[in-house]
């Protein structure tokens, strides 16, 4: 049987905005510890890469640390229309972005629509300028930026609403608690996840990497340069990914991963019912998360 026809073709998540305290403090730490490329930079904003686009993280001096929006590229100029007209017609209200901020963002058409329920802005485009020279992998061989995760306190209002108003797809779940989301057609187990917690907030931004030894030289690194880690190294049941969570000059909680399983939309699954158990979270059996795991970071503009 055909799969059904979606209201709109995503392409993968193209880049995530941040707010920072320190401007500088945390381009050292995303370009000498974590191993992106600085783009370019003023005293108000930086871009960095993992790739060929202008920027996969774009970094905001502000005063609140935390998560400005989540940016996807769709699959064509015609599924940015669709996108569009879809997301207007559930009643959110997409604004266009005007010319002056995309040329500064060297991005073709884009809008952008809140999330009501995590408060989270959500910005969707089809291109951005394409940069002559490849990335160079200097520390941990990035291959792209992964998923953005973040915490409501209305849980099952934002399941509902990411699936019916984003048309993200369910991967798997922990019945009120954890829910892991794909960016339909592309089959990445999730680029997208929302738990549930007492305020709106960043949980964390994932970075993938090509090579199992990524992740472990990165533990060894971060250790050897006094910055916290907080889970990991393990493997999570959910996604099979191997993974390494740690936290930036802000507190914010940043992961490298490698590996995860991929669901085509020509053979999906059925979402699974996971079991709230640590081995869900680590199959390895490891420690617990430190207390900090994904604790720091508004989202802005959200009501907490």
């Amino acid at each position: 049987m055909e799969p059904a026809a979606l209201p709109f073709s995503y392409d993968r998540l193209g880049y995530a905005a941040l707010e920072v305290s320190d401007l500088s403090r945390s381009v050292e730490f995303y370009t000498e510890l974590m191993g992106l490329d600085l783009v370019e930079s003023d005293r108000e904003c930086a871009f960095l890469r993992c790739g060929r686009d202008h920027h996969n993280l774009v970094l905001y001096q502000g005063s609140t640390p935390g998560l400005k929006r989540a940016a996807y590229q769709l699959a064509s100029p015609d599924e940015l229309d669709r996108a569009f007209q879809f997301i207007d017609a559930n009643g959110l209200e997409p604004v266009w972005v005007p010319e002056g901020e995309l040329r500064a963002l060297k991005q073709g058409p884009t809008f952008r629509a809140r999330e009501p329920n995590t408060g989270l802005v959500f910005e969707f485009f089809h291109h951005m300028t394409h940069l002559a020279s490849p990335y160079a992998p200097r520390l941990t061989k990035i291959e792209r930026i992964g998923h953005v995760v973040v915490g409501t306190s209305r849980y099952p209002q934002a399941v509902e609403s990411l699936t019916k108003n984003f048309n993200f797809a369910l991967s798997d779940f922990v019945e009120e608690k954890f829910s892991w989301m794909r960016c339909r057609p592309n089959p990445l187990h999730h680029t997208f996840a929302v738990g549930a917690s007492t305020r709106n907030h960043l949980h964390h931004i994932n970075f993938m990497a090509t090579d199992i030894d990524d992740i472990g030289m990165a533990a060894a690194r971060m250790q050897k340069a006094g910055v916290q880690i907080v889970f990991g190294p393990g493997r999570h049941l959910p996604s099979t990914s191997i993974f390494l969570y740690f936290l930036d000059p802000d507190g914010m909680t940043m992961e490298f991963s490698f590996g995860m399983e991929e669901i085509h939309e020509s053979n999906a699954r059925m979402p699974r019912m996971l079991e709230m158990h640590p081995r869900t979270m680590d199959i390895w059996g490891g420690p617990m998360p430190h207390e900090m795991f994904g604790k720091t970071g508004m989202i802005e503009g959200a009501h907490v």
